[in-house]
Parts: C-alpha cells; structure tokens; sequence
C-alpha cells in the first residue's frame, strides 16, 4: 500500500532511479524500420496512419501550409508512443507531468505567436475582434480574446496530463483494493481493471490526436 496515491507519478520514489525520463528515448527504437525491401505489417499500419493524418492536419493547415504537417505528426507519434509506454508496469508516465506537456506546447505556442505578430500583424488584430460584434462590447472582446489566446498552451498541457493522471490513479485505486477483496469481488476487480486498461489504451490515442489537432489549429490561425 503506497503512503500517498499520487507517488506513483512522482519521479523521486521509483527504486531511486533517475533514469525515469529515460522512456522519452525509448520512442526511437520503437519506429519501424524502412530497411527491407517489402514493407512489414507494422509498416503498413505506420504508413496509413502517417497518410491519414497528413491528410487531415493539410485541411486544417490549408493548401499553402500543408508542409508543416510532419512536424504535428511527430509530435502525434511522441505523444501517443509516451502515452503507451506508461500503460506498462513500472514504466515512468513522462506525459503525466506539465514539465513534460508544457515544453511541448509552450515553444510551439510562442513560435505562433511571433511569426504571426510579425509577418500578420493585421491578421492577428483581426482574430481579436469576432466578425459581428457590437462597437461597445469590442474592448472586451479584445481582453476576452487576449486571455483565450494566452492561456492556449496551459490548457494543452493541462488537459494531457489530466487525463493521463486521471486513468492511472482510478487504475492504482483499484489495485491496492485486490488484496482486501474477497475471492467471488477479485474476478470481477480483474474484469474491471481489463476494462480501464483498454479505455486508457484509447484514450492515450486520443489524447495524441487532440493535442497534435488543436496545435494545428492555432498554427492555421497566424497565416
């Protein structure tokens, strides 16, 4: 029985280990590899997601900017492969600390930010005032969409580590309870458990997309 349920996410109680990032790395060697000649299964799937997701990340981009799309896709596979690798025991969850999330998405929201104002400044004066609105409400429409604005990246990060904290923790609840079950509850517990894991397994996918999506969505706004 763990002292406190929220140890299980923090770095400095596993074995005393500080090789808990190490599972950031780990995505590299899970890549499938382009070396033979006729692609594996593995590869085929890799590459329909990869075109799937072009696809959709170029309608959101538009047709002028869909070359950035392999830099949300990376960012779809790292995010999902970390979500993934914290499914497994003992494995540190890196996406479930902002440390992690807020990295990810503070340096891509503030290099929006600056080729925007920049290269757009009159666009981006555009964004804060909503197409249709009354002359007295347009000063705090602006303060409205200046704080919706800068508070996009907190909200990224927010959200990943939520939900991947929110799964693990429900998981651990339930764990800890086993022992004290009494047989005829303990099939049912393992039933159950079965049941979260494939629900986190789909939301470690979704969670990716989201992230990935929504940051495709702020970078179309700057052009």
């Amino acid at each position: 029985m763990m002292a406190n349920l929220f140890s299980s996410f923090d770095p400095s109680t596993s074995l005393n280990l500080s090789l808990n990032w190490i599972s950031l790395l780990s995505s590299i060697f899970l890549i499938p590899l382009t070396y033979w000649f006729l692609p594996t299964r593995t590869n085929l799937i890799w590459t329909k997601i990869n075109s799937n997701l072009h696809q959709e990340i170029k309608i959101l981009l538009g047709n002028y900017n869909y070359s950035n799309t392999p830099m949300f896709i990376s960012l779809f596979f790292i995010i999902m492969i970390n979500n993934f690798l914290g499914l497994f025991p003992y494995i540190f969850t890196s996406t479930s600390h902002m440390a992690l999330n807020l990295s990810l998405a503070l340096p891509l929201w503030i290099s929006f930010m600056v080729y925007g104002w920049f290269n757009n400044t009159i666009h981006m004066l555009a964004h804060l005032i909503p197409q249709g609105t009354p002359p007295g409400l347009m000063p705090f429409m602006v303060c409205i969409e200046t704080i919706s604005n800068m508070i996009r990246p907190g909200t990224l990060a927010i959200r990943l580590t939520a939900n991947m904290i929110a799964g693990h923790l429900l998981m651990t609840l339930l764990g800890n309870t086993g022992s004290l079950m009494p047989m005829f509850l303990l099939k049912f517990l393992i039933l159950v458990q079965i049941m979260l894991l494939i629900l986190e397994a789909a939301v470690a996918i979704i969670q990716a997309y989201v992230f990935a999506v929504l940051s495709a969505l702020y970078s179309s706004e700057v052009n």
